[in-house]
């Protein structure tokens, strides 16, 4: 079930645990708590004037590299491919909204700070961010930073309902959630830039860890001949 929630409109430099914990007071054990990229940079003040700067040389400040398509810059950052290097104008009052700094990091410090804060023994956090994939329209949620729980859902060494064992099949539990809780939370006005999602079929940590990062070096992905060509 995911549940969000209308919030005030975060400001720059906000603090965001206590926006967080003013927001949403409390939390049963085995939520997730999925929280809006956008309100992450907002707190680190990754915001720049569309007055000061073009967004043409914004996306080339803040990508690795950059390729110029018909409809926008790919920019390539913190490991995957986005438009425009992820830099947002939409609901931002004349400036752009750039990618949070660190967010598994930051993921991993509002785990411990609001597991204490709940008095909870199990919890997830998931920063959102939204993207497209090729040959399909439209964007979905995806997970830039999680903690608290185990971003694969391993199926290898199981058997399939013909009794056939499974070889490579992981489910990436992450970005799964984010994408349905950013479909629950909006794109537009509607304000909701936090939610709670409970009963996920998932493993919550049983100790302080690391995350895994999800992504693939670009040489061993499944894509790459395609991408090489």
């Amino acid at each position: 079930m995911i549940t969000p929630k209308k919030t005030r409109v975060f400001q720059v430099r906000d603090n965001l645990f206590y926006f967080i914990i003013h927001e949403i007071p409390k939390v049963q054990e085995k939520s997730i708590l999925v929280i809006t990229s956008k309100i992450v940079a907002l707190a680190q003040g990754r915001v720049v004037s569309a007055e000061k700067i073009d967004k043409t040389s914004l996306v080339r400040h803040e990508s690795k590299r950059v390729i110029q398509t018909p409809w926008c810059l790919l920019g390539y950052r913190d490991g995957e491919w986005s438009a425009n290097a992820g830099i947002d104008e939409s609901n931002a009052r004349d400036q752009f909204i750039l990618l949070p700094r660190q967010s598994m990091k930051t993921a991993h410090e509002l785990w411990m700070q609001l597991k204490k804060q709940y008095k909870v023994s199990s919890l997830g956090i998931i920063i959102t961010d939204t993207r497209t994939v090729p040959l399909k329209k439209g964007t979905f949620g995806t997970a830039v930073g999680y903690a608290g729980f185990d971003g694969l859902k391993s199926y290898i060494g199981k058997k399939d309902m013909f009794s056939r064992t499974l070889r490579m099949t992981r489910v990436n539990a992450a970005d799964s959630l984010a994408c349905a809780a950013v479909f629950a939370m909006g794109e537009g006005n509607e304000q909701m830039p936090l939610a709670i999602i409970q009963d996920a079929p998932i493993s919550f940590w049983k100790k302080n860890q690391r995350a895994m990062p999800l992504r693939i070096d670009p040489k061993k992905d499944l894509y790459a001949p395609i991408f090489r060509k």
